[in-house]
């Protein structure tokens, strides 16, 4: 039997504070039933990108746990009754458009997986802005706002300028022929005029959500980064500095002193 040409990575969990998710474009549906049952002796399983026509497929295969499979986002959720624990704080997504949902909907689904509780402001973007004004106050709640958006995706900007929280945001392919496939919106993240507006690839609802929940989770509880009692370093251990004033007295000493020995 031939080996196995994937390897999995047991220890991200303990190591990153969150657990190996499974990809599915580039495998087999037997190879991503066979990852799926490996990774559930350990914890529940997330697919992300898995189509219908290769979810089709895969059902046919043995699955571990309960599996919840949504089209909308193209995610399966495998549950075996270990969760991920949950996290303190709220995302709110926000999306420009309609079309921006199946992003914005693996976004969701991924922060469900992780723990992180999560509401969805829909089609709200700039091009009827009172929509948007109109949702502020329910935006401003969240602790991480992520935005989705395509076209020209000014929608980051603006949220940037109107709410403090962290902003991720997400554009997308979406647009006429000059969005160029979704450069037009990763440009506009990248280059938005609103301080700390931090950008992820296109269409990757996944990343946003995996970075709200770093900003969240705050990194793994591991035993090794706690600081034991009696272990804090005090404020300085540096020599002070001596004033210039003392330091030309004692010079001054120096001098009358060689002058009498003379």
């Amino acid at each position: 039997m031939p080996a196995p040409d994937y390897t999995l990575d047991f220890d991200r969990l303990r190591r990153v504070g969150f657990p190996e998710v499974v990809l599915a474009p580039g495998k087999t549906p037997a190879q991503i039933a066979e990852i799926c049952r490996q990774l559930a002796r350990a914890h529940d399983v997330l697919v992300t990108r898995l189509f219908s026509d290769v979810w089709s497929e895969l059902a046919a295969h043995a699955l571990p746990g309960r599996a919840d499979y949504d089209d909308r986002s193209a995610t399966l959720h495998l549950s075996v009754g270990k969760p991920l624990a949950r996290v303190e704080g709220d995302v709110v997504l926000v999306t420009a458009g309609t079309a921006d949902m199946f992003v914005a909907e693996e976004a969701r689904r991924t922060l469900e997986y992780l723990g992180v509780g999560s509401t969805t402001v829909p089609d709200v973007g700039v091009a009827g802005i009172l929509r948007l004004l109109s949702r502020l106050e329910e935006i401003e709640k969240a602790d991480v706002v992520i935005a989705v958006a395509g076209m020209e995706a000014s929608l980051f900007s603006v949220l940037g300028g109107l709410v403090g929280r962290p902003l991720i945001a997400v554009p997308t392919s979406g647009g006429y022929g000059a969005a160029l496939g979704g450069v037009a919106s990763l440009l506009a993240a990248l280059n938005s005029c609103a301080n700390g507006v931090t950008a992820v690839n296109l269409d990757s609802g996944y990343a946003a959500a995996m970075a709200a929940y770093r900003i969240l989770a705050g990194g793994p509880r591991r035993w090794d980064r706690r600081r034991t009692k009696g272990s804090e370093t005090p404020a300085s251990t540096s020599t002070p500095r001596r004033s210039a004033s003392t330091g030309s007295g004692r010079r001054r000493s120096s001098a009358v002193r060689r002058r009498r020995s003379k």
